[in-house]
């Protein structure tokens, strides 16, 4: 189930991509399952298609979803690859925090502003 925030600070495209990415990693959307047509959740959700298109294109980019033109959008298998090719960089970067004795809290902090950087 998806749920936007109209309050929140953090755009609709965003929050929608940000919540389809998550269902994906943690596989409650299984690979190979279609994904709602764009017009069809925008008017669902109360959003412009643009903004579903957005989110979708980005998921796209990350290798979490495939268009199969009219066919429509699925979770791709290539979204596997990603998270396990993420789980190893995030091994090999807590391999050089640990070895320069950055603190765990200081080296999740540089996390989350290299990810504020690269989500502008």
């Amino acid at each position: 189930m998806i749920v936007i925030d109209a309050a929140s600070s953090t755009p609709p495209y965003a929050q929608l991509r940000a919540q389809f990415a998550r269902q994906i990693q943690d596989r409650s959307l299984a690979v190979g399952t279609r994904l709602p047509p764009i017009r069809r959740l925008a008017a669902d959700l109360g959003l412009a298609v643009n903004t579903v298109a957005r989110a979708y294109r980005e998921l796209e980019e990350a290798g979490l979803i495939e268009t199969r033109g009219r066919a429509g959008s699925f979770v791709s298998a290539a979204g596997e690859q990603a998270l396990e090719q993420a789980h190893r960089a995030a091994r090999d970067y807590a391999a050089v925090v640990s070895s320069l004795g950055i603190d765990p809290t200081e080296a999740i902090r540089i996390v989350r502003a290299a990810l504020g950087r690269s989500a502008s």
